[in-house]
């Protein structure tokens, strides 16, 4: 799928209410651009072979790694690195744009039947 119109993030966002399950927005290059609301705390994974973009649009979470945690809001971004194990938590319900390969499963190297979403629907 490739689309010639824009895409307006408030009203994409506001086209479904589900935690933790991906919408794929668009597409370029191999990439997928997908848009979550997540809330609560997600699963560990890594992911072997890709790296991961978060974009926060609207809210507030905290990626954890192993020795680290780091805070996102509002017009931040990280790059989480292939192989880096990591968990997104969020206090508060947070708007998430996510870049990715098309082929990203999104709990990486973990299938957990809570969490892992195998085709993400289109918006």
């Amino acid at each position: 799928m490739h689309k010639t119109e824009k895409v307006n993030l408030a009203t994409a966002f506001a086209s479904f209410s589900e935690h933790w399950s991906p919408r794929i927005a668009g597409q370029l290059n191999g990439q997928k651009v997908l848009l979550a609301k997540i809330k609560g705390a997600f699963v560990w994974h890594h992911h072997e072979h890709e790296d991961e973009m978060f974009l926060v649009h609207k809210g507030h979470f905290v990626m954890e790694f192993r020795d680290r945690s780091v805070a996102l809001g509002p017009g931040d971004f990280l790059i989480v690195p292939r192989g880096v194990e990591h968990r997104p938590v969020a206090e508060d319900e947070c708007e998430i744009v996510l870049f990715e390969p098309m082929a990203t499963l999104n709990t990486g190297n973990v299938v957990d039947d809570a969490r892992t979403v195998a085709s993400p629907k289109q918006l």
